[in-house]
């Protein structure tokens, strides 16, 4: 897990957004129905008119940000170690504008690593590879099939979506850009009810034996109710406002970010400790030599 950035300041270029051409062929008023609310926040933080006047913006770090690198294949400089989404530097990097980075983590995830991992496990010589033969292989594939018999044999009446979907409810809600403390500990505790439900109650028709998108599709959303448990455990953990998220309890009077770096300079992995238990969180100092870090001012 990560947050999007312990920022070292902001700079850029200073550009101009200039909508006086769609002005002269919508007129304002078809402009200002597409785009008023993102003319109206400008206002808000400028005092400026851009239906007048050619909106100021400037390319911040927080389109820069960027992560480690990646060949072409998705793989960093530590062989086999693959890095997806925004994690990586290799689209967003270049451009984190909307929903862009969105895109690159469900195309990487979905469509690049599939192909480029296989490649680089079938090129590994047969002295490099992990025996099917290991105890740790055969513990996995147990636990593989432990838990497509249990989803197969639940015989619940709610299709895998209907938990899909009250799973993403609750983290837009809960632990989407702005959390608090009482909404992180509601929402751990909907998702603990809610995945009781989805072992017990849900419906996934088919079998194992031959190709089974509704069994695949249940065994993500799974996972997906186990990471969407941990993203609100770190929130609630990190008592401060940094990076790309905000905590409603940590902020200065004026709304801008509370960081604490005295506590929180560091990064942190949290360390799966068995079904049923809370993970253990690691930490790891942050050190910078080179720059100083600084609270990110969106005013």
């Amino acid at each position: 897990m990560c947050d999007e950035g312990r920022g070292v300041g902001e700079t850029g270029l200073g550009v101009y957004l200039d909508f006086s051409h769609a002005i002269k062929r919508l007129g304002e008023a078809g402009v200002r129905e597409r785009y008023g609310n993102l003319f109206d926040i400008y206002h808000e933080i400028t005092n400026e008119n851009a239906y007048r006047s050619p909106m100021r913006i400037y390319p911040a770090v927080h389109y820069t940000m960027g992560g480690l690198w990646v060949d072409y294949n998705l793989m960093s400089n530590v062989p086999g170690l693959f890095v997806l989404g925004e994690a990586n530097f290799s689209d967003h990097g270049a451009n984190r504008l909307g929903a862009s980075a969105l895109m690159q983590g469900l195309a990487d995830g979905y469509f690049v690593i599939p192909y480029t991992i296989g490649d680089y496990l079938a090129g590994q010589k047969s002295g490099s590879r992990p025996s099917t033969d290991a105890p740790e292989f055969r513990q996995a594939e147990d636990n593989v099939a432990a838990q497509v018999a249990r989803l197969l044999g639940a015989k619940g009446r709610e299709p895998v979506n209907h938990y899909h979907r009250r799973l993403g409810q609750l983290m837009w809600t809960h632990c989407g850009m702005a959390r608090t403390r009482a909404g992180l500990e509601q929402a751990i505790q909907e998702i603990g009810a809610l995945r009781e439900e989805f072992w017990r109650n849900v419906s996934v028709p088919g079998s194992a034996e031959s190709l089974n998108q509704a069994l695949e599709r249940a065994g993500r959303v799974g996972d997906f109710i186990e990471l969407g448990e941990l993203m609100c455990r770190d929130a609630l953990t990190r008592e401060e406002s940094c990076g790309g998220h905000f905590r409603e309890d940590h902020q200065y009077p004026d709304g801008e970010c509370k960081r604490d770096d005295v506590n929180f300079a560091h990064v942190a992995a949290w360390e799966f400790q068995g079904e049923g238990k809370v993970p253990l969180r690691n930490t790891e100092p942050l050190n910078y030599e080179s720059v100083k870090m600084s609270v990110r001012s969106y005013k």
